[in-house]
């Protein structure tokens, strides 16, 4: 609603009546919310939110036992449709924004500065256009079946290779010139799983040290290059075409992870740990794309996971680095504090 827009007022009854799946309204205070769209995306399910439809969502939103984030705050904002019916409606406050959303983003980001690090954390609900042309456009953008159609059938082809490999007996690591041990094929098991370890490190360290650096304010490119690597999704958090990497961008880092193994190990034990950490980016993809839009069952390990990661999006964007698991973060002292929902 613009403000110019004299706002729309609606009857307790008539705000009652929302409360179904496809359409689900609150309220906060006197002002009117339809948040339907957002029922799949709440860190909290579905059921926390359809629970209070048709009614006053306020002290949910102080809490305890969670009180909402600005952030979380100014997002609601955006599905707000009116005013419990009164004498007078309250004009809605604006903040005139940075950007025209109506051009490319890409090129303008750069300009924003000092500006740029608060205006990135700030969430806004709607579909972000990076470039002018088309087919530039079209390669930022990635449906997430993609990661598995392209990468599993390599997992499973290597996973083959290395196991038959191993099977022939013939893999043995030189000690020294005199020295060697054998190799067993069910060692390629826990080489898998090292590699899927080593995969969760890198994840945190992309996510904090790359994702999440802070761009000096006076350089327009290292700005741009931030918010095509990652700012765009803080900025769009729920851009489903925007939560996986696009295979072309990925297949650089997957080289990369593949020729430092094979250089620094014995080939078949390198493949052999080079394996298990691209499943383990999969699943990373995988599961990014669910804690924005799956809705996990409540008290499970992914609902856990999705709260921690909408916190880390809406109020703690400079904790919360990991996506697949937390336990990077506790060496490293990134822990989001603990709320429950």
């Amino acid at each position: 609603m613009s403000p110019s827009t004299s706002p729309r007022f609606f009857t307790e009854r008539e705000v009652a009546r929302h409360s179904t799946p496809d359409s689900c309204w609150v309220l906060l205070g006197t002002r009117v919310y339809d948040v339907t769209a957002f029922l799949r995306m709440h860190p909290g399910g579905e059921a926390l939110i359809r629970s209070r439809s048709g009614k006053d969502v306020s002290r949910e939103m102080e809490g305890p036992p969670h009180r909402h984030s600005e952030n979380a705050r100014r997002w609601m904002e955006q599905y707000y449709i009116g005013e419990l019916d009164r004498d007078s409606g309250a004009e809605e406050a604006q903040v005139r924004d940075l950007v025209d959303w109506r051009k490319p983003l890409a090129w303008q980001v750069g300009h924003l500065g000092e500006k740029y690090d608060a205006w990135v954390h700030q969430p806004v609900d709607r579909p972000i256009r990076l470039f002018g042309n088309p087919f530039m456009e079209a390669s930022t953008k990635t449906s997430w079946y993609w990661v598995p159609v392209v990468w599993l059938p390599v997992v499973f082809y290597l996973s083959w290779y290395c196991f038959t490999t191993l099977a022939k007996g013939t893999t043995r690591i030189d000690l020294t010139s005199d020295v060697s041990i054998p190799v067993h094929k069910y060692m390629f098991v826990p080489l898998f799983l090292l590699g899927w370890f080593l995969w969760s490190f890198i994840e945190y360290c992309i996510h904090r040290f790359v994702f999440h650096m802070k761009p000096p304010a006076h350089n327009y490119y290292l700005i741009m290059l931030h918010f095509l690597l990652h700012g765009q999704h803080h900025k769009s958090p729920f851009d489903g075409s925007r939560l996986v990497f696009p295979p072309g961008i990925a297949s650089i880092m997957v080289g990369s992870f593949y020729m430092i193994l094979c250089k620094t190990l014995p080939e078949i034990l390198g493949v052999s740990v080079f394996v298990g950490g691209l499943c383990g980016y999969v699943v990373y993809d995988m599961i990014h794309y669910y804690l924005h839009y799956g809705s996990p069952k409540r008290g499970s390990y992914m609902y856990g996971l999705k709260a921690y990661h909408v916190k880390h999006h809406f109020e703690h964007q400079r904790a919360g680095f990991g996506i697949t698991t937390t336990f990077w973060d506790h060496p490293f002292d990134t822990v989001i504090p603990d709320e429950k929902f």
